[in-house]
């Protein structure tokens, strides 16, 4: 029996994921003749097959470029739309129709997650499920009773084998030069441990908004959308063992076993945030108090990790885009070099700033707070760092490291930025991608040698 999916329908065909990558991967299939089977849109924006065609032309351009007209040529014969509103059976007779003679069609939902549930049941009660694969994209419900619900509903449509969660974020080529990095190199497995390694920063920051989509992002947050996903999947990769065989089974084991070695989050472990201007964005609650903006620490009471702290951070309307791993390595107990390693060694902390006076008047256990007040309300957004830790914080990703006398946030009506309040000489003044956007007014915060200012996320 061919495995092989005869059609490809994917839910949430003008959304915001089929233009930024649904359209390019489709193009991308077509190109190496990987795709010559028809896909079918669905969506409720009483659109046109040929609008749809046109937003999969402007997708492409502005995503890699059509250099191949041919390929796209080939790919718009075989797309088809069907508009209708999710909720109403009729969507679901037309899209069978639309289907033809195939039987074993794949249903891409690329869809919020409170619309998973309608679509699954439109599916069974319409017969377009009969041999058919549902692809269900990320976050998959919002917490654990939610997402055991979800699976009763797959499961009551779709058998297990039929049904696929996946997480967009794998398919990335740097996310999976991980696993090539870290077992395809044999000097790494031996510092690979609580022994060499100090800490692990992740960051994914993003200096655009939520474009458009409030009402997707209310129902998410920071939170759900990028950090219980894409970022814990690569922690996973990062912290798991090298995993028995090389199917996706063996990497998901070891996946396993790293998250239940996870401790249990505490509070002063977590801050969330929001850029100012988010409750204005449209489908967005006048009081929303959804996070665009989250740091959590991680702990993994394992034998290779035992100890480790693992910062998180990722959110909206930063400074920088970036996406990076910084995996900071213990100081050595001892220097035999003397004098000379401090004027001719790139150490961690001098490559951070090139002003070895600002790093030494660093706190050994400090943090990097950034305030924003609207209202009585008063949003802290924390990034942890220590002496050892400086390249993480200044220099890759772009996180100041703390001076002597707190941090002072210089706003304009653009975009806060971070300078410290008595500069070393020589230190860089940049921005931070733990600011957020504001408008007007000056706060500060500041921490003793040795401490941290106090959390406040109190609103």
């Amino acid at each position: 029996m061919d495995e092989r999916s005869d059609a490809f329908v994917f839910f949430g065909a003008t959304g915001d994921l089929a233009y930024k990558k649904i359209f390019p991967a489709l193009y991308s299939m077509t190109k190496r003749d990987r795709l010559d089977i028809p896909v079918i849109g669905v969506a409720s924006s009483k659109w046109g097959v040929e609008q749809l065609r046109q937003r999969a032309r402007d997708s492409i351009e502005e995503h890699g470029g059509i250099y191949d007209p041919k390929a796209f040529d080939r790919m718009s014969a075989n797309l088809g739309y069907v508009d209708g509103d999710y909720r109403e059976a009729g969507t679901f007779a037309k899209l069978r129709e639309a289907l033809g003679g195939a039987g074993r069609p794949a249903h891409y939902l690329a869809i919020p997650p409170s619309l998973f549930e309608v679509v699954v049941q439109g599916l069974g009660s319409s017969g377009c499920s009969a041999g058919a694969r549902v692809i269900v994209e990320k976050p998959f419900g919002r917490d654990l009773a939610s997402a055991e619900d979800l699976n009763r509903v797959l499961h009551a449509v779709f058998p297990e084998s039929s049904v696929f969660r996946i997480d967009h974020y794998l398919g990335k080529e740097e996310t999976q030069n991980i696993l090539y990095f870290r077992f395809a190199n044999s000097f790494l497995e031996p510092i690979w441990n609580r022994n060499y390694i100090s800490s692990v920063q992740i960051t994914l920051a993003e200096s655009f908004g939520v474009q458009g989509r409030g009402s997707f992002y209310e129902e998410v947050g920071c939170l759900r959308d990028v950090i219980q996903n894409h970022l814990f999947q690569v922690v996973g990769l990062l912290a798991m063992e090298p995993p028995v065989g090389a199917g996706s089974e063996a990497q998901r084991d070891e996946k396993g076993k790293v998250f239940r070695a996870m401790r249990t989050l505490e509070r002063e472990g977590l801050v969330r945030g929001q850029f100012e201007g988010y409750r204005d964005e449209p489908g967005v609650a006048p009081d929303s108090d959804v996070e665009t903006f989250a740091a959590v620490r991680l702990f993994i009471d394992s034998w290779r990790w035992n100890g480790v702290p693992w910062y998180l951070r990722a959110g909206k309307e930063l400074p920088v885009t970036a996406s990076e791993v910084l995996v900071a390595l213990k100081a050595p107990r001892r220097t035999t070099c003397g004098s000379a390693c401090s004027r001719g060694a790139r150490s961690p902390s001098r490559r951070a700033s090139r002003s070895p006076a600002k790093t030494s008047s660093a706190p050994s256990a400090s943090c990097i707070s950034v305030t924003t007040t609207r209202g009585s309300c008063r949003r802290t957004s924390v990034c942890w760092a220590t002496r050892s830790t400086a390249t993480a914080c200044c220099s890759r990703a772009r996180i100041p490291c703390w001076p002597r006398g707190g941090w002072s946030i210089r706003s304009s009506r653009t975009t806060s930025r971070c300078t410290p309040t008595r500069p070393g000489r020589g230190a860089r003044r940049r921005r931070s991608p733990c600011s957020t956007r504001k408008a007007g007014g000056t706060t500060r915060s500041s921490a003793p040698d040795g401490g941290c200012p106090k959390l406040d996320t109190t609103c």
